[in-house]
């Protein structure tokens, strides 16, 4: 029987994190989590769960979006027409409810973004009452957010260039390229509904939404781009090396710059892409996303130079 080993969940009470060793079959053991876990503590749980297992790709909460990816918008590649209209309306009432609206609590008080908070239901709901794919989205992870910073205190960085931003969740990230003058931006994220909530946060900044593709990139055919930026993705060893080799090729055929925002998790710190990153800048880390990362302390900017 295979088995694993991770410290994962925080207690209900978000001021007391706690870690809980678990040695069990993995299978049995997201089976009974789901029963028991809410919402917000699934996503921390799952995050950390990816950070720790190769298993974690057999259940592919993430692959099952990604194996049936599309352009949210179809046109949006090739024209600039409002996407907020667009919005599945009952989707957008749902999000609209299910999150909060908040600048504070992060590295970037500039950016407003409707995330999963304890003021929000399903924080504290069970996991599986969730009616859509996991919101991993609805979290501001510390990469993004150092990420974000550097972008709005750099602009010179992206000011007139086109920008990727890779895996990017709440699109914190491409919103501060945006603000920073990124001339072109394309928003990437294997969950369409991620791609509705990206949607919502323009909207909450007053830009115009960016083109969105809910297709997994890295399977696809490169296209050119100033800068490449991906925050938290260094989770698991098999993307890290199918990152490595995608942004590698990125760099050697069209000199595209990589910017990588990550904290350092320990699972992947010994993988190769490390050898290739140089630390540009780095951030302590608010109290708030102190306590709902096990009191990681600091997160960097690093630069992809293979």
């Amino acid at each position: 029987m295979p088995s694993f080993a991770v410290w994962c969940c925080e207690a209900r009470d978000p001021e007391i994190p706690v870690g809980i060793k678990w040695e069990t079959d993995p299978g049995s053991f997201l089976t009974r989590c789901s029963l028991t876990l809410s919402a917000s503590e699934g996503l921390i749980f799952g995050k950390r769960l990816m950070a720790s297992s190769l298993g974690w790709k057999r259940w592919g909460l993430l692959q099952a979006v990604a194996s049936c990816g599309f352009f949210l918008f179809p046109w949006s590649h090739c024209s600039r027409r409002r996407m907020g209209s667009f919005l599945d309306p009952e989707i957008r009432a749902f999000l609209e409810e299910s999150t909060e609206v908040t600048s504070s609590g992060s590295l970037t008080p500039e950016i407003r973004l409707r995330l999963l908070t304890p003021k929000c239901k399903f924080w504290w709901e069970r996991a599986d009452l969730w009616p859509y794919s996991d919101p991993y989205w609805a979290v501001y992870w510390p990469g993004g957010q150092a990420l974000s910073r550097y972008l709005l205190d750099n602009p010179d960085v992206v000011r007139g260039k086109s920008v990727l931003d890779l895996g990017n969740g709440c699109g914190a990230t491409a919103i501060a390229a945006h603000m920073s003058g990124a001339s072109r931006i394309l928003a990437n994220d294997i969950d369409p509904v991620a791609g509705m909530a990206i949607t919502l946060n323009c909207e909450l900044n007053q830009l115009s939404p960016f083109p969105i593709l809910t297709k997994n990139i890295l399977n696809l055919e490169q296209d050119q781009w100033d800068l490449v930026v991906l925050g938290d993705m260094l989770y698991d060893e098999a993307l890290a090396d199918s990152l490595h080799g995608w942004l590698k090729k990125c760099i050697w055929t069209f000199g595209t710059q990589v910017l990588i925002g990550d904290p350092g998790r320990s699972p992947c710190s010994g993988h190769s892409i490390w050898h290739d990153l140089h630390k540009v800048a780095e951030y302590s880390l608010t109290e708030a996303t102190r306590q709902q990362n096990n009191g990681l302390t600091t997160s960097a900017v690093w630069d992809f130079q293979p």
